[in-house]
């Protein structure tokens, strides 16, 4: 009788195949990422000390300004929803104080980077591919993971320079940013696990959203309960309420930061487990049949754009409603919060372009906003050379549908989208800001042309997109740039001395200053012309290239 005996390294070899051709694949991620890795990395750490902290240095110089913006922030339930407490009155803790968004912000950038090279891999069939070399079964989500967690710890890196460059203490500077990079490891974490549930890459990256949303409301919700003493229950079940109660400036909690390393880990042995446990392109949870026809809307390419482009919309005018019910909320009786300070009134009034406190901070959000609708267009308009890559448009255009025809179709939702979500968020900041000052029917008015005033501007970003998609598709997505170009001006030209040539080149610049300003007819036709002949020359250009 043969006796066989087992290899005493078996579960190790095993264990080590599994996770062959990480590293190949995460030199292949790192160039497929190249230029919005290092964007978002960017963007979510320079401006943290350049704008944050040194413009609020500026605004609140003296202890008791300090102290004064401080207890306006405590009595004010929709700032602490939407930031948090600020915890002590150095100049530290109130310049990344609105800066805890940005943990919200690093996980959205994360939970799109894993599901991009995970489950939408999948869905692509690239995956299977690559999995019929030597790449282990564990390798993929691993390389992904690395790739996240690593652009959120270097976020959290330059966040720290970028802050202490500002002349704070370089030990709170690096909580923030450890804190930061906590957050996006986490949420990072919780796409692994969402990609392995849904064989469709949007329904994981709708989970990973709800979740991360889930998050943002505990956090909300503990901190408008606790205000700056000990954190509410709540709180301590979000990941982004950990991020918070780091509490850079304030003590430096750096025990905090152990729960997102505990949580990451949980997080990821989950995922390799779910992962292990289901069949490659599948996913844990049923796909529910759809109908065994399609409906009648969906019989021309406008009713295809609606299917793809609803949930993006819906999405987005969700979030403006929600910024506009804050904006109104706090609007009313902004003097108190920026008290005696003569610094911040100059920096609002720069950014709203009226003398008019009120009518100068609703100027100066509906033109974030703007930006915001901009980015959203953009993003739609987009989805043109996304169905275009994907080879989904050529069986359109194959049937008696016009290039012209399909292409005006996801136009006429990147047109639509950012006018509803701003219509939306204006009559949410309207009614909110006339209540809160007993005149709704006198408020609302003003509001709505303060919002929907931003429109021309947001159509220059559209007409910007669909140039680039019908004359240099395979540079279209450099309109980011131009988009995050504008940001920057405008952020930054409001604090700092730029030149006027500089800050012109932003077309929310020429736009009328409303509420508060006289409406100008000339600049707001100048803008629309522009958008519509950007438009024209992009289908135009469509029309006559071949199709990539």
């Amino acid at each position: 009788m043969t006796t066989t005996l087992a290899r005493p390294d078996a579960g190790f070899v095993r264990s080590a195949s599994e996770f062959t051709g990480t590293g190949r694949l995460l030199r292949l991620y790192l160039r497929r990422d190249r230029i919005v890795l290092p964007l978002w990395v960017l963007l979510l750490s320079l401006p943290l000390g350049s704008v944050y902290v040194t413009s609020t240095n500026k605004v609140y110089s003296t202890p008791t300004e300090l102290e004064s913006f401080r207890q306006s922030i405590l009595n004010s339930p929709a700032e602490l929803a939407m930031y948090g407490p600020m915890y002590n009155i150095s100049h530290g803790a109130a310049g990344v104080w609105k800066a805890g968004m940005f943990h919200a912000i690093i996980a959205i950038a994360t939970i799109l980077t894993v599901i991009r090279h995970t489950r939408a891999e999948e869905e692509s069939g690239r995956e299977e591919l690559l999995a019929a070399t030597r790449v282990g079964r564990l390798a993929n989500l691993t390389a992904a993971l690395l790739l996240a967690c690593g652009a959120a710890v270097a976020t959290g890196v330059v966040s720290a320079l970028s802050i202490s460059s500002a002349g704070v203490p370089l030990a709170g500077s690096l909580a923030f940013g450890l804190a930061e990079a906590g957050a996006g490891v986490v949420f990072a974490t919780v796409a692994a696990v969402t990609a392995q549930l849904s064989a469709s890459a949007r329904t994981a990256r709708g989970i990973g959203f709800a979740v991360l949303a889930t998050a943002f409301l505990l956090r909300a919700v503990g901190d408008m309960r606790s205000g700056d003493g000990p954190a509410n229950p709540l709180t301590w079940l979000s990941p982004l309420g950990w991020s918070l109660q780091v509490r850079p400036f304030a003590g430096d909690r750096w025990w905090v930061l152990s729960l997102h390393v505990v949580a990451a880990v949980l997080l990821t042995l989950l995922a390799y487990a779910l992962l292990r446990h289901r069949d490659l392109g599948a996913g844990l949870l049923a796909e529910r049949l759809g109908p065994p026809t399609a409906g009648r809307a969906l019989t021309g390419p406008i009713g295809l754009a609606w299917r793809l482009q609803r949930g993006t919309i819906v999405a987005w005018t969700i979030g403006f409603a929600l910024y506009g019910t804050v904006i109104g909320s706090v609007v009313h009786g902004i003097g108190d919060q920026i008290g005696s300070s003569k610094t911040a009134i100059d920096v609002i009034e720069r950014l709203g372009g009226t003398q008019r406190l009120e009518d100068a901070v609703l100027v100066a959000m509906f033109t974030m906003l703007g930006l915001m609708a901009a980015g959203m267009s953009i993003s739609s308009a987009l989805r043109l050379s996304g169905e275009e890559n994907a080879d989904r448009a050529e069986p359109v255009l194959a049937a008696a549908v016009g290039r012209i025809r399909w292409a005006t179709s996801h136009l006429l939702f990147a047109l639509a989208g950012p006018a509803l979500a701003l219509l939306v968020s204006g009559l949410c900041c309207g009614v909110v800001y006339g209540i809160a000052a007993h005149d709704v029917s006198g408020k609302l008015g003003r509001v709505l042309g303060g919002a929907l005033v931003q429109l021309p501007a947001v159509w220059v970003f559209t007409g910007l997109a669909v140039a680039g998609f019908g004359l240099l598709p395979r540079r279209a997505s450099t309109v980011w740039g131009l988009f995050v170009a504008a940001v920057a001006l405008y952020l930054i030209g409001s604090v700092g001395d730029m030149p006027q040539g500089l800050l012109d080149l932003n077309p929310f610049a020429h736009l009328p200053k409303l509420p508060g300003g006289e409406f100008a007819v000339l600049p707001v036709a100048v803008l629309l012309a522009i958008a519509a002949a950007l438009i024209t020359v992009g289908l135009y250009g469509f029309r006559r290239r071949d199709l990539r």
